[in-house]
């Protein structure tokens, strides 16, 4: 029987507020344990929750950049369960009343475009954090994290591959850190996600059972966590099993899943509107203030990038990738007029550089300015293309200039045509019997020369004027 996927991805983002959702404890990350916390955030008796403006303001910017309709009403509701990590013994969040429902965003998977639906927007606190003990039976709880705002947002069950679902997480991220509402850092646990995952008979419209799969906290082990669900639910069913509902934690050390707990349904964490909060009311005033501080979106900017400075699809696409990289490079075209040359650097040299040192572009130790002060050297003819290479390592260690490094290095390029001439008659007459078969007809030795004459010159011969001569005079 063949098979088709579904897959909804839960998204859980940080939102970067300085205080708390309901209390003015500071979200900062790294702080020592239960340091950020205070009677509200810990449940105390008597103590009343306030709701965070700026968090509202985040979740109807995410609601605006996708798509979604924003409800005039919304309200908080307490969700029950009992777990250490959680001190008030409910977490504070949206359930049927949420700020936001019923949004789109688009993604590009091998050059198709896929609509993807979004379910639905809503707040909520995170619960605070378990450190277990290897050595003995003890656990150690820190309540900095309770408390933190979150945004969960849902996905409709569109989704129909592991690559599809990674490419709906990274444009995600790419628009919480477009807007400003979150830093998506995966390590950090600002961006996580759970994914739940089932099989179908092709051409079915009955959805199959589900399972959840949480501790995914990079796009690469999404992927690899679901192709394992997928082919496991496969093999379950091709066996006579069935598969059950449950929650399922991914091992990345031995790339598989094993059940952690059967699923809870909603009714099993006995939701009800919490009384401590009044409902949220949101204008449309407060709407159409919000919807002006949007930002350009990476999909409008990666058009205007193609439309613009005649990029390709794919150049445009990843260039939009992060709103850094993006600033980036309209950066080196306010210097420097010439997109392609500068797209080419910054993906190529650039973004090998930062690669290896794992760093992002905003810590790159090469500016725009200093970019396209080397891209217009070689533009002036003073440099090679190769030779650029080597003064840009030299420009990321040193954090000197090009024009300094080639002047100090003497690196400038050979352009002097009675110059390059002297060293290509040396070469032909180094090599009698190759010039007599260029001129026989075998072409492929013209290489062996220009490669003699850039030997000769350490390199710096104009690659173009070393053209010119060879052929002028081997076929004179």
């Amino acid at each position: 029987m063949e098979f088709e996927t579904v897959i909804g991805l839960e998204v859980h983002a940080q939102l970067k507020t300085r205080t708390k959702i309901f209390c003015g404890c500071s979200t900062e990350f790294g702080a020592p344990p239960n340091t950020h916390t205070c009677p509200v955030c810990l449940g105390m008796p008597g103590v009343l929750p306030v709701l965070n403006k700026k968090v509202v303001e985040y979740s109807l910017l995410m609601a605006l950049a996708t798509n979604c309709k924003i409800d005039r009403m919304s309200r908080f509701a307490r969700k029950n369960y009992f777990y250490p990590d959680l001190p008030k013994g409910y977490q504070i969040s949206q359930y049927e009343l949420p700020i936001a429902q019923h949004g789109y965003i688009d993604i590009d998977v091998d050059g198709i475009q896929k609509r993807i639906g979004i379910t639905r927007i809503h707040m909520e606190e995170d619960a605070g954090k378990l450190t277990h003990d290897s050595t003995r039976p003890v656990s150690f709880v820190d309540y900095n994290r309770t408390g933190v705002p979150l945004m969960e947002i849902v996905s409709e069950p569109d989704l129909r591959s592991p690559e599809e679902a990674g490419a709906y997480l990274r444009k995600l991220r790419s628009i919480v850190r477009y807007i400003g509402v979150s830093d998506g850092n995966l390590e950090e646990g600002s961006f996580r996600c759970d994914a739940n995952v089932s099989i179908r008979p092709k051409g079915s419209d009955t959805l199959g059972t589900r399972t959840e799969l949480k501790n995914l906290n990079s796009f690469k082990f999404v992927e690899k966590a679901l192709h394992y669900e997928i082919l496991r639910q496969k093999e379950l069913i091709a066996d006579g099993g069935e598969v059950v509902q449950e929650t399922r934690l991914y091992d990345s050390v031995k790339n598989r899943t094993f059940s952690m707990r059967g699923k809870e349904e909603a009714h099993d964490y006995r939701y009800f509107p919490d009384p401590d909060l009044l409902p949220l009311v949101v204008d449309d005033k407060w709407i159409e203030t919000t919807r002006a501080t949007l930002p350009e979106l990476p999909d409008t900017k990666k058009q205007r990038f193609i439309a613009d400075y005649g990029l390709p699809d794919a150049d445009a696409e990843f260039l939009t990738s992060s709103r850094e990289l993006a600033d980036y490079f309209e950066a080196c075209l306010a210097i420097y007029p010439n997109a392609k040359p500068a797209c080419n650097w910054i993906m190529g040299s650039l973004m090998a550089l930062l690669h290896a040192n794992g760093k992002g572009i905003e810590e790159s130790p090469v500016s725009p300015e200093e970019l396209t002060g080397l891209l217009q050297l070689i533009d002036d003819g003073v440099i090679s293309g190769k030779i650029a290479k080597t003064v840009f390592d030299e420009m990321a260690a040193s954090g000197k200039p090009a024009r300094a490094i080639v002047e100090e290095k003497g690196l400038v390029q050979v352009s002097d045509t009675s110059a390059i001439e002297k060293i290509v008659d040396q070469v032909m007459a180094d090599n009698p019997n190759l010039v007599e078969d260029y001129r026989g007809g075998k072409d492929k030795v013209f290489g062996f020369f220009v490669g003699q004459v850039m030997r000769a010159t350490r390199g710096k011969a104009n690659p173009k004027v070393v053209n010119e001569v060879l052929r002028s005079k081997l076929e004179g």
